[in-house]
């Protein structure tokens, strides 16, 4: 097949931005290329237009575009109108986007629209509990009407967004993000830093790094040299206006257990690979997500990890045998897991063992990319009926 994704991110160096939905697609794209299809991945609001051949798939960065006017529609049609002329000239069959913005709201293509739910942003205000603009479902909700087909990382997250734009008609199939098993190996699991915890992530209050200061500070009551390692870029915080969550996180530890504390900011992916080999226990206390890629790759590399276990959560572990789910807001029971796994050698083990049988069974990129290509033939078929 001739398959194209259209992203706001991508992971490569000539693109502006990349996160999650940027690792999720370029680890699907590369397996989908491996079993033989052609890839094609369309980046807009990007500073540059370039063609990039990453190794055989074919990067499209498309140059944002100023407008005086009605900016928000005239941006859409821009990117339409580039990406139905790559369509038609390379034949491509079947395009996915993701639902956050509704980036295909008014777009119109000549092939099935899939759109996959990395996280809209009326999913994550409900979550968040916040104030949605309503410009913002409006865009989501008008992309959503045009798609042929919806994928989720999650039945949880599924479902809730299908419940939250009263989708009824349109098919929705689950299939996970996957990752490369071969790049999170951890050969001696059994070699970590005693007393480490360790969280990778965002700072930003959606992630529940703000539930870490007291989570922390309970357990260096029971193991007075625990240390904890936040790794991932600082953000503002919606809620106070600050511009620092970390300047947040600082006031809100205990001064005894700062000194404790290391925040490395952004740091290269190696470097991060290291850093959860090292730790002893890995935490997610996120109110928010579809599905959690860092979770999976520190679960690949066999770390115990206390995770949320807010829905999609419970689709990724399984509580108390591939890790332990605890709600954030319950301080003391997270504090307790984390302390049973530090002062547990042999469980920890035992827990990241099951943890990487799990991500394999689960979250191989190879299954999960043989189940996209049967789903995107489906949609194809069906639509060449009509």
């Amino acid at each position: 097949m001739n398959i194209a994704f259209l992203t706001p991110e991508y992971s490569h160096p000539k693109v502006a931005h990349a996160a999650g939905i940027g690792t999720s697609i370029k680890n699907l794209a590369i397996a989908l290329q491996k079993e033989g299809n052609d890839i094609t991945v369309f980046v807009y609001g990007q500073s540059t237009q370039e063609i990039i051949d990453d190794n055989g798939v074919k990067i499209h960065l498309i140059k944002n575009r100023k407008h005086s006017f009605f900016g928000w529609y005239l941006h859409r049609k821009h990117i339409e109108k580039y990406c139905n002329s790559v369509i038609n000239k390379e034949k491509i069959e079947i395009l996915e986007a993701p639902d956050w913005t509704g980036i295909t709201a008014f777009m119109k293509f000549r092939i099935p629209l899939v759109i996959r739910f990395h996280g809209s942003d009326t999913y994550f205000c409900h979550l968040e509990k916040r104030k949605q603009r309503k410009k913002n479902f409006w865009f989501e909700k008008l992309a959503l009407q045009d798609a042929k087909a919806f994928i989720a990382p999650t039945d949880f997250a599924g479902k809730l967004t299908n419940t939250l734009f009263k989708n009824q008609k349109i098919e929705t199939k689950v299939i996970p993000n996957g990752i490369d098993l071969t790049l999170f190996k951890n050969e001696f699991p059994e070699q970590y830093i005693e007393n480490t915890i360790l969280y990778i992530g965002t700072l930003i209050r959606k992630k529940g790094v703000l539930e870490l200061p007291s989570i922390f500070n309970q357990v260096r009551k029971s193991i007075p040299n625990a240390k904890l390692i936040l790794i991932g870029g600082d953000s503002f915080d919606i809620q106070t206006g600050s511009d620092s969550t970390w300047k947040i996180m600082q006031n809100s530890f205990e001064p005894e257990d700062l000194e404790n504390v290391s925040y490395l900011g952004q740091i290269a992916y190696k470097e991060v690979q290291q850093h959860i080999k090292e730790a002893n226990v890995c935490v997610f206390p996120s109110f928010a997500e579809t599905l959690g890629m860092v979770t999976i790759e520190a679960m690949a590399m066999q770390k115990a990890i206390v995770n949320t276990n807010i829905g999609w959560a419970q689709e990724l572990i399984n509580d108390q045998e591939s890790g332990f789910l605890v709600h954030p807001t319950n301080h003391m029971d997270y504090a307790n897991r984390i302390i049973e796994l530090l002062q547990n050698k042999k469980l920890a083990l035992e827990i990241g063992k099951k943890a990487r049988l799990r991500v394999e069974d689960k979250f191989d990129i190879k299954k999960i990319a043989k189940e996209n290509i049967m789903f995107y033939s489906k949609i194809i078929n069906s639509n060449s009926i009509r």
